[in-house]
Order: C-alpha cells, then sequence, then structure tokens
C-alpha cells in the first residue's frame, strides 16, 4: 500500500517511504500541528487482520509510549485509520547497527561496550516499567550521527510474540538473536533481552553472528544445545573482561545470566577501566550442570518410548514371565527351591546395594574435601614466554591447551591472554584445562593493486589481504565516479594484516550550482560566474530600456546544478552609437560624362583701302563648348533616402555624409538608376564608400 502524500489520523501528512521491515513500512512525515518532521511506522496487512493481536498491539505501544529515555527512541501517538495501524515516531537522523557492522566489520571494543551500556540503560528502564523487549537486534538499534543509540520497536515485539500467530516461521525478529527460552517457545522475560544484548556484542565486536546455519530451525537448535566459540579466539584485540561479559550473557540457563541490565552495566563500566580484570562472576547451579533436553528431544524421547522401546521392554518381560511360568509349570516340586533362592538373591543385592552407598558417601566426602582444598587463585601467564608459561603451568600439575593468533601489538611467542583470567579461582580437577592464547607476532601482507578498481571491487579485493579501508573522497574531471584515483600505500609495499588503507575514490566532475548574473554589469557576471569555474561566452543584443553592457539573458538556469568547467552563453545589451560615414560619388565617370571639343571658322572681306595688289582674306576664328547638364542624385540607408540633389553630369568627387549605426544598407542613385548597393560597418574604422562606374 503506498500512502506517500497522504494525511492520515488528521495530522501526519506522508512525505516519503524511508525503510521497511519484516513487520511494518517506516515513512517520513511531517507533524502539520507542532510542525516537525515524525517516523510513521505502519503495520503490514498481515498484522492487521488478528483482533487479538491489534488488541495487544494497541496495549504495548501505549506502554511503550510511556518511556522517556535519552537512549529509547520516543513514541508520540499509536492510530488507526482504516485498515492502516500506525505508531508516531521519534525522528532519527542516523544508521542501524546492523548497517553499520555490514560496513566496517569488526568494531573496536571501546565502541562496543559504549554501545552496549547505552542499550543497557535503554533496558534497564524498560525492565522497571514491566516492559521486555523481545527483540533486540542491531536492526533495531538506530546509532545518531552524534554516536548515540537509539532503541526502538519497544513493546511491539511482545505484542507479536503474544499473539494467536504462533508458527515458528512467522515470528518477527531474527532467530540469530533469540535466546534459548525464546527459540524453544518457553517463557520469556528480561533475561531474555540480556542474551540478545550478549549476541549483538558478540557480532558487534567479531564482524559475525554466534550461530549460523542454513535454515532458522537449525540456528534455533544450535542457540539451545551448542556454546559459542569465544570472541576473543575470533578477534585477539578482545579484552579478557569483555570476553567473559559476553560469555555470561549468553549463558543458556537463565539463571546464570546477568540478573539484570543493571548489573550488567555494572560490569560494562568496569571493563572499560580495567579491561583485564577479574570481576565478572561466572555463577552456576550447582557443582554439576543438569543438561534438559530441549522440546524437540523430549518429543523424540517420548515417542520412541511410546513405540519402540515400550513394545520392546513389555517384550522381553513377557519372554520372562512366560520362561519362569514353563519352568515351575513342568518341575513343581522346585517351585519351594525357586521361591526361597529367588528370596536370598533379593536380601544380598540389597546388602550389596546398601555397602555400596556408604562407600560411595565416604569416598565422596572425601573428594569433596580434597577437591575444596586444591581451589587456588590462578597466577597470571601473560606477558611470559608461551615455552615458559607452559613449563608452568604443567609444573604446577595442570592441564593446558595454546592456540596462536597473529598480533601486530604483542610480541612473537608472548601470551596475550589466559582463561580462566588471572586471579580467578581455579581447581584443575574441576576446572577445564588453561587456555593460552599466544601471539605469532604481526602478520605481513603485500599491499595489492587497487587503484583504478570500483571503490567496491577495492574494498573486496583488500579484505582478501585482512587489509580494512578508510575512504576520502575527492573530485576528478578525468576519473569516473566511484573508481579509485590513487592509493595511500603502494602496491607490493609489506605491512601489517589489519592495517587500515586510505583509499581516495573519484566523487567525479565538481559540481557547482549556477549563479543569477542577469541585469549584472558584463565584467562583474564574468567575475562571478568564473570563480565558479565556469566558460564563459558573450552575444550582444540591444534592449534601449537596459543600460548598456548589462546582462539580459544567461543560457543556464539559476540553482541548476553541473559540473565545473561546462560553458555559459551571456547575452549582453549593447546600444550601438551613431557614427558617420562618407559616400564618394564619381557622377562624371557614372555618366560618361566627355569635354566638348573647340569648333572653327573663316570669314573673308576685302582691304578697306581698296587696293587690288593684296586681296587676301582676312582669317577670323569663333570656338563654341557645350554645357554639361544636371543629373539627379540619391543616396538610400536602409531604404531610407538621406540625400537627393542635382548636380552637374561631370562632378567628379561629390562626398555625401551620413550617420548611422551598426552594419548599413546603402544605395545610389543617378537619374533613378541604381549604381551601387553595399553594406557599411559603422562600427569599423574604414566607413568609406567609394562609387564610380557603372553598377
Amino acid at each position: 500500500m503506498n500512502i506517500e502524500g497522504r494525511i492520515i489520523g488528521n495530522r501526519y501528512e506522508i512525505i516519503e517511504k524511508v525503510g521497511s521491515g519484516g513487520m511494518a513500512t517506516v515513512y517520513k512525515a511531517r507533524d502539520t500541528i507542532l510542525n516537525r518532521f515524525v517516523a510513521v511506522k505502519v503495520l503490514r496487512d498481515e498484522f492487521t487482520t488478528d483482533e487479538e493481536f491489534i488488541k495487544r498491539f494497541n496495549t504495548e505501544a501505549q506502554s511503550a509510549a510511556r518511556l522517556t529515555h535519552p537512549n529509547i527512541v520516543s513514541v508520540f501517538d499509536v492510530g488507526q485509520e482504516y485498515n492502516i495501524y500506525y505508531i508516531v515516531m521519534e525522528l532519527i537522523q542516523g544508521k542501524t547497527l546492523k548497517q553499520i557492522i555490514s560496513e566496517e566489520g569488526a568494531l573496536p571494543w571501546k565502541w562496543t561496550v559504549n554501545i552496549a551500556i547505552q542499550i543497557c540503560s535503554a533496558l534497564e528502564m524498560a525492565h522497571k516499567n514491566g516492559i521486555v523487549h523481545r527483540d533486540i537486534k542491531p536492526h533495531n538499534i538506530i546509532i545518531t550521527e552524534d554516536g548515540i543509540a537509539k532503541v526502538t520497536d519497544f513493546g511491539i515485539a511482545k505484542a507479536v510474540s503474544n499473539s494467536t500467530i504462533t508458527a515458528f516461521g512467522t515470528t518477527i525478529g531474527s532467530v540469530h538473536y533469540f535466546s534459548p527460552e525464546h527459540a524453544r517457545g518457553g517463557y520469556t522475560d528480561a533475561k531474555s533481552d540480556l542474551y540478545s544484548l550478549g549476541v549483538v556484542m558478540y557480532e558487534m565486536i567479531t564482524g559475525k553472528v554466534p550461530f549460523d546455519a542454513d535454515t532458522p530451525v537449525s540456528v534455533a537448535l544450535k542457540h539451545m544445545q551448542e556454546e559459542p566459540v569465544e570472541p576473543i579466539q575470533l578477534n585477539s584485540r578482545v579484552p579478557a573482561a569483555v570476553n567473559e561479559i559476553i560469555l555470561k550473557a549468553m549463558k543458556k540457563d537463565t539463571s546464570e545470566r546477568y540478573s539484570s541490565a543493571t548489573n550488567m552495566m555494572k560490569d560494562l563500566s568496569l571493563a572499560l577501566k580495567n579491561p583485564s580484570g577479574n570481576f565478572v562472576h561466572q555463577g552456576t547451579t550447582g557443582q554439576f550442570t543438569k543438561v534438559i533436553p530441549t522440546i524437540s528431544e523430549n518429543i523424540v524421547s517420548e515417542n520412541r518410548y511410546k513405540s519402540g522401546d515400550k513394545e520392546n521392554e513389555v517384550e522381553q518381560e513377557e519372554k520372562k514371565q512366560n520362561f519362569i511360568s514353563r519352568y515351575l509349570e513342568e518341575n513343581p516340586e522346585k517351585k519351594p527351591i525357586v521361591y526361597i533362592g529367588i528370596g536370598i538373591i533379593t536380601i544380598v543385592l540389597l546388602s550389596l546395594i546398601l555397602w555400596g552407598s556408604i562407600k560411595i558417601g565416604q569416598n565422596w566426602g572425601d573428594s569433596g574435601k580434597n577437591v575444596q582444598q586444591e581451589v587456588v587463585a590462578l597466577q597470571d601467564f601473560t606477558s611470559k614466554d608461551k615455552e615458559e608459561a607452559v613449563k608452568q603451568i604443567k609444573e604446577l600439575g595442570y592441564q593446558c591447551e595454546v592456540e596462536e593468533v597473529y598480533s601486530d601489538e604483542v610480541e612473537e611467542g608472548k601470551v596475550i591472554s589466559q582463561i580462566p583470567v588471572p586471579g580467578s579461582e581455579y581447581n584443575p580437577k574441576v576446572n577445564r584445562p588453561i587456555k593460552l592464547t599466544v601471539s605469532k607476532g604481526a602478520k605481513m601482507v603485500k599491499m595489492p593493486k587497487v587503484k583504478g578498481l570500483q571503490i567496491d571491487e577495492a574494498i573486496e579485493e583488500l579484505k582478501k589481504y585482512e587489509l580494512e579501508v578508510k575512504e576520502e573522497r575527492e573530485e576528478s574531471n578525468t576519473v569516473e565516479e566511484g573508481v579509485v584515483i590513487r592509493q595511500e600505500i603502494e602496491e607490493n609495499t609489506e605491512i601489517n594484516a589489519g592495517t587500515t588503507v586510505t583509499l581516495y575514490v573519484s566523487k567525479g566532475p565538481k559540481k557547482v550550482s549556477v549563479a543569477s548574473v542577469v541585469d549584472r554589469d558584463i565584467e562583474e557576471a564574468k567575475k562571478i560566474l568564473t570563480e565558479s569555474s565556469l566558460e564563459v561566452n558573450v552575444i550582444y543584443s540591444e534592449d534601449t530600456t537596459k543600460s548598456n553592457g548589462v546582462v539580459l539573458k544567461q543560457s543556464l538556469d539559476v540553482g541548476s546544478v553541473v559540473e565545473e568547467g561546462t560553458a555559459i552563453t551571456l547575452t549582453v545589451n549593447k546600444i550601438q552609437e551613431l557614427k558617420e560615414g562618407t559616400i564618394n560619388i564619381n557622377v562624371k565617370s557614372i555618366t560618361g560624362y566627355k569635354e566638348p571639343t573647340t569648333a572653327s571658322t573663316t570669314d573673308s572681306k576685302e582691304n578697306t583701302d581698296g587696293s587690288d595688289k593684296d586681296k587676301d582674306k582676312e582669317k577670323e576664328t569663333k570656338t563654341e563648348t557645350k554645357k554639361p547638364q544636371n543629373v539627379k542624385v540619391m543616396v538610400k540607408v536602409d531604404e531610407e533616402t538621406v540625400y537627393k540633389q542635382d548636380v552637374l553630369e561631370n562632378t567628379e568627387n561629390l562626398n555625401v555624409t551620413i550617420k548611422a549605426k551598426g552594419v548599413v544598407q546603402i544605395k545610389v542613385y543617378v537619374s533613378d538608376v541604381r549604381y551601387a548597393n553595399e553594406q557599411m560597418d559603422m562600427n569599423s574604422d574604414n566607413r568609406v564608400l567609394n562609387v564610380k562606374g557603372q553598377y
């Protein structure tokens, strides 16, 4: 069921899904009345069809709502809307403890103890209020960004385990963290929570659960029947006191566990101060341990008895009775002798049993005294050489087991720890052999090459060499996101196993947010954008309503996130100025005008003195000149007439001055015939157009 965007309870606006589990789906929501963010846990449908469960759920959830503690996720409200059953809780920013263990593996022992103390404090508060969690596991523990542990789902697990849902496979929680009595289906109480906390500590400090198998039933049987491998054997850095606290919390017998969360919290606090101290009291029910069969064992035994075994006993008894009866029937005279013999044998057997009991009791008492007398305070063998420690143990007549582990803190051949711990009461006839954990020195490995691998692949590769990983993220314009750019330690370098290696991982190109530069001066806009590592391109446009030189628009949206080096185009306002240009028109060349030639004429006349002697004629020359005609000259700029005059057709240099801006189209007409159609860029230095000849 998707309820995102809905308002439930007339109050809680569902924003988004943030997680889901076997029992419920968790949503982030806003409390519209108090105007705060909350977490709303909505139960799955399979848990809402049982009226008995709903009744118990409401009761337990309301009880949990009364718990106020810094290590408990607060429950604000419980409600129902149609078939939606929900719980409103405090919204925690952080990770579950399970996520942290999955990401980091085994955690430092001090951090583990600090978290366990906080969980104990939460359990102490709940148990005092009569609330048992019954589902303590890393999934239900949230670690905030400040390192505070918050336990969630108080009371809800109880409602489930008490409901009519009885099938083992449908039990809420994880079988890996069940107490033996929970797995057996028996009575669970506060000590069951402490067992589960012991399992959680075990996983935190070793990186794995104590019992695992292919099926939940197999895991449950291991909880009931098997002892866990001690944490110190899986992680040599675990202090002896912390090891003993975990083992005590995980005792099969509830009487041997911590009696309360308060007592467990006291030992955890002491472990921080004295991690090697011998203060953890491993309680026992008596000198001998009684093995209590599991339900499955009882059922098998009972069935066997009811079937084959019982039949065999009856059959054997019948055979005995038939043999004696037949013998007496065949030999009736032997009846007195047989009866007397049976009586004598019975008396002898009873006498032997009585005598044996007396002797056994005497020996038991003597051995008990001897055993009591041999109890000693176990001395400290840690920090000694292995050979020296083993020799001393054998000289004392004790048995000894040695396990060698790598350690980068303890010198090779030295004893790291011992079990039982130094100072504890030890009886070699009763207690198990002394177990010494001896250092093999630091384990050396060669650093593999992980540069160029995806970070997940690099982590897996380093795990093969028992190396820890620390990630440092940085931007890169050349390496794909999630790929290792470089490694702190060069390949083939010999280092200690367990060393933390820093890997520098690409975050991809650096992302920047695009700022708004519209209406800013172009120089200021360029500065802002180049400081954000963006490439700036400029184009111009004219808007007479805006100032000259301001940005009119930008190609990337304001607030968009882009990679460094992305190009952004700015459209800048450019109001162009009027500038003068000159058009030189050679009208004479256009019209083809030619200068006129001189025409001479001669007239004869007689001499005035009447003399016939020289009757020559006098010559007189006359010159006629052709005058040039006017022609019409017109100049248009972008189809606008800027010049129109009549000029002589022999004009050689007609200079027409124009004023314009930008690139303009110039046309020149002479006698209505177009002789020029040219462009002139008024922004250029050369603003002269020469017009001559025919177009």
